[in-house]
């Protein structure tokens, strides 16, 4: 996977949106034509395809419009159809209206008083989907300085912003999820980053957004006296919220741990409950480190055999091949973020680039 940057030079959605699909073009028409064709290699029809997507579209104007008019905007100046694009932001909640399947990431975030938040997350998908990804730093109309690693088409995803919120991104499933196309996750998780000043107001955020599909947002901030952090599990039922341990630590894969929530679990993943007990095995490891040492420390020793480290099982049908595109530390303090487009194990020998 290829990263591109980008910085924009305006607090205006509808500009924004405009620089992006100009600088662009070919990566969003891409983004949207491979993803299109993966639905409806899941057996999602076309038409509802486009239904979720537009519904999703409304949802977004209506909770978001900045959101939307950027959203609008990079279309029309990547000329590809509105909906098309909206496919993309939307691909989560157009997921969630096939039978669920995988999801494979992993966070974890270490907090308390007097230290800054320290954070890593493997970003785990199908390689045949991203071979491009975005970094994009924006000042949002807010006036908080945004960055974020993000897929062409999904307006967020991880991220940090200049008042010390980070933010990590883990997708769930629910059965309460629906082809209701509701306000995109992956809007919440930008929403958040453009306006949060804090984890109360990030809470606030996304108990406000009427979602269709589940995901986890791990959201945490850094101030003089320290660091907090919580897991907001959203779903189209209810908001979940995970508070750390004793020790600082949160993590998080792809189950729901909100114990109303996880009632209604129906993530079809075998490796999630694996990849959580792994961390919790090197809990004790990771604190303190060079985002590098982390990752590394993280694989416990077992380098690319780790749990939380996906190499794709070429004998397997694309469709069930998991590799880990990602591996990106958020540093809150310093307003960055530290990524390897690759496993957590070749991150200690090759290095990170901080964005």
């Amino acid at each position: 996977m290829d990263l591109r940057t980008f910085t924009s030079t305006t607090t205006d959605p509808a500009q924004r949106g405009t620089e992006l699909g100009a600088a662009f073009g070919p990566q969003y028409r891409r983004t949207a034509e491979l993803y299109l064709a993966h639905f409806a290699e899941l057996g999602v029809p076309a038409t509802q395809v486009r239904a979720v997507a537009e519904r999703s579209r409304e949802a977004l104007a209506a909770w978001a419009p900045g959101l939307a008019a950027e959203s609008d905007a990079i279309a029309d100046a990547a000329d590809v159809e509105r909906w098309r694009l909206a496919a993309v932001a939307a691909r989560t909640e157009i997921l969630a209206s096939a039978p669920p399947r995988p999801g494979e990431c992993s966070t974890a975030v270490h907090v308390g008083t007097g230290v800054a938040a320290e954070s890593l997350q493997t970003w785990d998908w199908h390689g045949f989907l991203v071979p491009e990804a975005l970094l994009l730093e924006l000042t949002s109309a807010s006036g908080l300085r945004v960055k974020t690693f993000t897929e062409f088409g999904a307006p967020g995803k991880i991220g940090v912003n200049s008042a010390g919120v980070g933010l990590h991104f883990n997708i769930l499933s629910h059965e309460s999820d629906s082809d209701a196309g509701g306000v995109p996750v992956h809007a919440v998780a930008r929403r958040v980053l453009d306006e949060a000043r804090s984890l109360a107001d990030a809470r606030s955020i996304a108990t406000s957004a009427a979602v269709s599909a589940s995901t986890v947002l791990t959201v945490f901030e850094t101030t003089p006296t320290g660091s907090r952090a919580a897991a907001l599990e959203l779903a189209p039922s209810g908001l979940g919220v995970v508070e750390p341990g004793a020790d600082g630590w949160l993590f998080h894969t792809n189950h729901f741990l909100d114990p109303a929530l996880s009632a209604g679990d129906t993530m079809q993943d075998s490796t999630t409950v694996a990849r959580l007990a792994h961390l919790d095995q090197v809990r004790g490891e990771l604190a303190g480190l060079a985002s590098t040492d982390r990752a590394l420390a993280a694989c416990g020793g077992r380098g690319s055999a780790a749990e939380i480290c996906m190499i794709p099982d070429l004998t397997l049908p694309p469709l069930d091949q998991w590799t880990t595109l990602l591996t990106v530390a958020v540093d809150t303090e310093g307003f960055a973020l530290e990524v390897f487009p690759g496993r957590p194990d070749e991150v200690a020998a090759m290095g990170v680039v901080r964005f």
